[in-house]
């Protein structure tokens, strides 16, 4: 084997000479300049070569082969390396050869999620020295593009490049990501990689793979995807079929009654202008969020109405589901994409035709925006009919829960972001992931199976069972609550922690105390990545340290009726901040709407919760969207919320 590897060494060089470099053999996922790879794992590289042909790769000072099947694809294990290097990776095949070049050998991050994740260094807090630190060359950064796939993909749409870490490159990364890596390099003392992959509004369903998808309970979301990949005018027609069956459970409308068929009789007034719903001046949508119907009548011609067509509304803020004639047509929830349907031929009619869209504002602004040019049916012989005035809207009556999206949806589909962003990254190796989303995502029941799945998912690609995962407990966001009550945002922070604790591998990084009830974007993330990077210093580099500071470790009850809290990973004691006793906790019986705040005594390591007289079956802490709480341990680190039941 040895001298196997000498000579490809020794052959290596003059094939790379004798070679044009145009026709070069390619490296899927991430392996470029400056790359970071994952030290003590094995190394498996894939790309693409000629079919039939022979690439040999050569990496700090080893050599492979591997022959490139009748598809032009290749596959090679390489032996684990120590922390390392810079090397350079050579490519070399008969039609041609690379080379890659200060590729360091370390541990390898990946860092995920929504917006939060997202928010750049030159974004968040700024007077801080480690916002401005010095360039570290053992410190390498990538961020993937953002990119959508209906299927898995072996590469991405757009290449990524890694960089050094130094000011032009920091201020645009991920700053909680960085922050974190920034962390670990003073600890750690091996060269760091971090790969960015974040989209701002994206639901957890759309970074899952397809297994995650269906053993989450989100088949039907699945099966669809693989429908709209296979036909999209089938897989339109079914994600109206979705949409349609939620609102009428939702409403009580029975078949033929709803607001998007022709006859409906809502109270249709004349759309102001073409523009966000709060600048029409109408004082009842100045902070609307909700949704919207609008409705537009259009004259089509006997030539016009008979073959296929085109529908052009511009784009709609949040999402849209879009009808001809009460015949779903289309649908999206991307804010700034514009809304092309595609009209098959019978779908318009001679004489009067009916366009129907339901605009469901979910955040912020909402409405149809144009702009109106753009706002059109097109022909099948190449005429238009212009579509930008004459709408007429109604406010929606409230429902119940979310409306559906469509699986193929950007950022709240079923794997469209898993399979653009995710998946071409292969089968690297990684040390942790890092995970902060879950916003777009309250609500929405079953974040605990969806989270878990997930994080199933990608450790199956990156080949390992035990991936270390550290997760952001959800920042605080909204109204501050007055009483005790139920919280979507607490859902999810509930569902986080214990999924973490069941998976024995993860850990979490509490965030409410940092978070701004006014912004769902708080820039302190330099102490979110210290959070993050404790977590992985604890699971990813075995550090004896308390992953996330204080945490819950049982409730139990006395004879006179209290409740005593016991917690576990705390540096010291625990202590109320700037008063006698601890507040945010609250005692519940079996019911929805039991809760009620309580009186809480801190002791040492742990908190006496006394009795009020009325049942007690469970146990909640700083449960609200923006929860008020004081308690912490002489680490400075706060609680995260929790719900426990009492023994």
């Amino acid at each position: 084997m040895l001298n196997t590897a000498l000579r490809l060494s020794w052959a290596l060089p003059v094939l790379l000479a004798a070679t044009p470099a145009l026709a070069a053999p390619t490296l899927d996922g991430v392996i470029g300049d400056h790359a970071v790879i994952q030290r003590g794992q094995t190394i498996v590289l894939e790309g693409s070569a000629a079919p039939g042909e022979t690439v040999m790769i050569g990496f700090a000072g080893r050599s492979v082969t591997a022959r490139a099947g009748k598809n032009g694809r290749f596959s090679v294990t390489m032996p684990a390396l120590p922390a390392g290097g810079p090397y350079d990776l050579t490519l070399a095949a008969p039609s041609g050869a690379s080379t890659f070049r200060d590729i360091l050998v370390g541990d390898v991050f990946l860092c995920s999620g929504q917006s939060n994740m997202e928010l750049q260094v030159q974004s968040a807090q700024d007077l801080i020295p480690d916002a401005h630190a010095a360039p570290d060359p053992q410190l390498r950064l990538l961020t993937v593009a953002k990119a959508t796939g209906l299927t898995p993909q072996s590469r991405f749409n757009q290449e990524p490049h890694w960089a050094l870490a130094q000011p032009d490159s920091v201020e645009s990364f991920s700053a909680a990501c960085y922050y974190m890596v920034q962390a670990l390099r003073r600890t750690a003392n091996v060269p760091i990689g971090a790969i960015h992959s974040s989209w701002g509004g994206s639901r957890i369903s759309a970074w899952m793979a397809d297994a995650g998808q269906r053993s989450a309970g989100l088949k039907d979301e699945a099966d669809l995807l693989a429908l709209y990949a296979r036909d999209a005018a089938a897989g339109n027609r079914g994600a109206s079929a979705v949409w349609e069956a939620w609102w009428r459970k939702a409403s009580g409308d029975q078949p033929g009654r709803e607001p998007w068929q022709p006859a409906a009789a809502l109270d249709w007034k004349p759309v102001p202008k073409i523009d966000n719903i709060e600048n029409w001046g109408v004082p009842a949508l100045a902070n609307y969020n909700g949704m919207i119907w609008y409705r537009r009548e259009v004259e089509v011609t006997p030539e016009q109405a008979r073959g296929a067509a085109t529908l052009a509304i511009g784009t709609v803020d949040d999402a849209d589901r879009t009808w001809v004639n009460g015949v779903g047509v289309g649908g999206s929830s991307l804010a700034g994409q514009a809304r092309v349907y595609a009209l098959p031929a019978g779908t318009l009619k001679a004489g009067r035709n009916v366009v129907t869209v339901n605009d469901d504002d979910v955040y912020a602004n909402g409405g149809m925006t144009g702009p109106v040019e753009a706002m059109k049916i097109t022909f099948a012989d190449g005429t238009s009919l212009p579509l930008g005035e004459g709408w007429r809207y109604a406010v929606a009556r409230p429902v119940q829960g979310s409306a559906p999206r469509v699986p193929w949806d950007d950022i709240n589909g079923a794997g469209t972001l898993y399979n653009a962003m995710i998946a071409p990254l292969g089968p690297i190796k990684l040390a942790g992931a890092a995970w902060y989303q879950g916003e777009s995502d309250t609500g929405l029941p079953g974040y605990d199976k969806r989270l878990a799945a997930m994080m199933k998912d990608w450790r199956r690609q990156f080949g390992r069972p035990d991936l270390p995962f550290a997760v952001v407990q959800l920042s605080a966001y909204g109204a501050r609550s007055f009483a005790a009550g139920e919280s979507g945002w607490g859902d999810v922070r509930e569902a986080q922690r214990r999924v973490t604790v069941d998976d024995g591998h993860s850990g979490i990084a509490v965030s409410y105390d940092l978070g701004d009830p006014l912004d769902i974007h708080p820039g302190e993330k330099h102490e979110v990545g210290q959070r993050l990077a404790r977590v992985m210093r604890a699971y990813a580099y075995g550090e004896q340290i308390a992953p996330a500071g204080p945490a819950i470790a049982g409730a139990s009850r006395a004879a006179d009726g209290s409740v005593t809290l016991r917690f576990s990973g705390i540096t010291g004691q625990l202590h109320a901040v700037g008063a006698a006793n601890a507040i945010g906790f609250e005692l519940c019986g079996p019911a929805v709407g039991s809760c009620r705040y309580t009186a809480a005594t801190v002791a040492g390591q742990e908190v006496k919760l006394a009795s009020d007289g009325q049942p007690v079956t469970r146990v909640r802490y700083a449960w609200a969207d923006s929860p008020a709480t004081n308690l912490v341990d002489e680490a400075q680190l706060p609680i995260g919320t929790f719900e426990v039941p009492v023994s």
